[in-house]
């Protein structure tokens, strides 16, 4: 979204990205193909292709490809179908090297140190410097895949109100969109493992993550006090060159991109179809106007929320996703609940009861059915049966891989 060519306002227009794995179709292991996938389809090595709608594009490892809204879109109706059409066009062209794309936010038996092909062309030199940096061979870097989501903003009062509502529901996403039960072959004992890495991939510069919840500022001029320029200042010692832009480093839940007037919320797990992943967006678009229209909560209240406060929520759903339990009053009062205590799936249900009316009715049936039947995680873990054997793992992922083919939420 570049705001200089057009300054879109609140809830205005849309942006989405989602990410999927590139995998073997019979081993199902990851395949570094990105290139040969981008080549088979413009004729040269590229990072873009536009096609139609929906483009493709490059990641930092090669195994990964974006689909993303070509330009932002004003309408999130047929967004899933077209999403899903270049899932099929993918895959048949994937398919004539015996691949395919594979859902879910991480890959359950990569190992990314032995693994890890970085992509080699367009921004390579980015790339290879963070790989130096931080060393880029591990489950937060070169394996995770998930859902973003990018909301406009025009000046300093519509960032404010949109940067304090995502603040305020970034805590409870986990709870609804947690597909990471299993790193390294084994479950780890996180429903959100990939956050859980992702929490923690950058500690060498830690300003860098921040806490995930990013810091109550609520103008362009005090993001660049409190955030970007204690990145700048930090990453200078490491990239004495300037290669990496300070809006490109931010690697917080959401992430204000003045350059472009949006802000782009990252911590969602890609689900395991086009279906699911935008009837997530469309709720968690239609949950932000609800708080920043301040149905529940003023806007002056909303800025009083720490991170450290949201972040202890979020550590929380983190590990326990739909079963974890809020212990804040005053966090579940703002979505209508009057208890001291809560589990998850109960402030979402709280939630979708609230926001009915402004979803669409095939969007509400299949949130229930998510909240009811427990984020694509425990559904995984469900599946699983106790078997953690790969021929089991290969099984269920199989059958997720399905998922995402026909476009059918998963059942355990």
């Amino acid at each position: 979204m570049d705001n200089e060519r057009h300054p879109y306002s609140l809830f205005e227009v849309t942006g989405v990205e989602l990410e999927y794995m590139i995998v073997d179709r019979n081993t199902l292991s990851v395949r570094p193909e990105c290139d040969t996938l981008l080549k088979e389809v413009t004729g040269k090595i590229t990072s873009d292709y536009e096609n139609g709608k929906i483009a493709w594009s490059n990641e930092l490892v090669n195994h990964v490809v974006e689909l993303k809204t070509n330009g932002p879109v004003v309408s999130l109706i047929g967004l899933g179908d077209q999403f899903y059409k270049n899932v099929q066009e993918i895959n048949l062209i994937l398919g004539s090297f015996n691949a395919m794309l594979l859902p879910t936010g991480a890959h359950p038996w990569m190992n990314p140190f032995t693994e890890t092909q970085l992509w080699k062309h367009d921004y390579n030199r980015i790339y290879e410097l963070y790989n130096r940096i931080f060393d880029c061979r591990g489950h937060g870097w070169s394996n995770l895949q998930s859902t973003h989501i990018n909301l406009p903003f025009s000046g300093d009062e519509e960032f404010g109100r949109l940067h304090a509502a995502i603040r305020i529901a970034l805590p409870l996403i986990p709870a609804l969109c947690a597909s990471t039960p299993i790193l390294d072959g084994v479950i780890t004992g996180f429903t959100d493992s990939r956050l859980e890495k992702y929490r923690h991939n950058q500690k060498k510069i830690a300003s860098i993550a921040g806490k995930v919840i990013p810091e109550a500022v609520f103008t362009e001029k005090d993001y660049y006090t409190k955030i970007f320029n204690p990145i700048i200042r930090d990453i200078t010692p490491y990239d004495h060159e300037g290669v990496l832009e300070h809006h490109f480093l931010n690697s917080r839940g959401a992430i204000a991109r003045f350059d472009r007037g949006a802000i782009e919320i990252r911590i969602i797990d890609i689900q395991e179809c086009p279906k699911a992943d935008l009837a997530i967006v469309e709720l968690l678009v239609v949950l932000l106007q609800w708080l920043v229209n301040e149905h529940s909560i003023s806007y002056h209240d909303q800025k009083k929320w720490h991170e450290d406060d949201l972040a202890k929520i979020l550590i929380a759903t983190i590990l326990d996703g739909e079963n974890a339990e809020v212990h804040d009053a005053d966090y579940l009062k703002i979505f209508g609940l009057k208890n001291s205590s809560a589990l998850a799936s109960e402030i979402w249900l709280s939630i979708l009861a609230q926001l009915k009316p402004s979803l669409r009715i095939p969007t509400y049936d299949l949130i229930k059915r998510i909240i009811q039947g427990g984020t694509l995680s425990s559904r995984i873990v469900k599946a699983l049966e106790d078997d953690i054997s790969m021929k089991k793992m290969r099984s269920v992922y199989g059958e997720l891989a399905k998922s995402l083919a026909n476009n059918k939420p998963f059942k355990a």
